[in-house]
């Protein structure tokens, strides 16, 4: 694999702005049911950075080992809510917008479970973690444990 630039290194006003709308949408809905979207988008993307990093985040916030390693079957599992299973959903549907255009049902299923304001924090949320992972897979930043194997 040929070395990228490093994006994040690389300071400009447009990371700067994606940093600031993050911080927006951390003010703006359930830090820790986030994470678990931000997982659940970087696995259907495989992001790996991404993955490592917001797996981290999740489990620092009070996230189970199990409820994560179960988070790609979420709808064969019980150990996750109807709130969860329902932004889950949406977080899917958006990701695959090409695919799903959004579904009236997908959508009615979160309108239900949150708020107007709630609703775009969440969606702002999945558009975010998919420009991410977009930006950490096209300039290829590498998973720690990527770093150390290089390194050693």
């Amino acid at each position: 694999m040929i070395k990228r630039l490093n994006f994040m290194a690389h300071k400009n006003s447009g990371i700067d702005g994606l940093i600031a709308v993050e911080g927006w949408i951390a003010k703006s809905f359930d830090p820790k049911l986030l994470e678990l979207v931000k997982v659940r988008v970087s696995q259907m993307n495989g992001c790996a950075h991404c993955l490592h990093m917001h797996r981290q985040d999740a489990l620092k916030l009070g996230e189970t080992d199990d409820r994560l390693l179960l988070l790609n079957a979420w709808r064969e599992s019980q150990l996750f809510t109807t709130r969860e299973r329902a932004a889950l959903a949406w977080a899917e549907a958006l990701t695959q917008i090409a695919k799903s255009h959004a579904p009236d049902d997908v959508y009615e299923e979160a309108h239900a479970n949150f708020s107007d304001d709630e609703l775009v924090a969440l969606s702002m949320g999945v558009a975010m973690i998919n420009a991410w992972n977009r930006l950490a897979i096209g300039f290829r930043l590498q998973h720690p444990a990527d770093h150390k194997r290089a390194a050693a």
